[in-house]
């Protein structure tokens, strides 16, 4: 379950990531949604951060070697 909702997560912060470049080019600079997907994309960042450690912590996310 947490590794959907990681890659959930990912899959938001890349859609996240397009939309800000398709801002930047098509407002070239006259609104401020460029700073807003800037906003989301940082919070998702984060928050993938936090569940990752959240994962280790708890056992839910192991690290495996070969």
């Amino acid at each position: 379950m947490l590794k959907a909702v990681i890659v959930v997560l990912l899959v938001a912060t890349l859609i996240s990531l397009f939309s800000g470049l398709f801002f930047l080019v098509n407002d070239e600079g006259r609104t401020s949604r460029v700073v807003m997907a800037l906003f989301v994309r940082v919070v998702l960042s984060a928050l993938i951060v936090v569940l990752i450690a959240w994962g280790f912590y708890s056992d839910q996310l192991r690290m495996t070697f070969g």
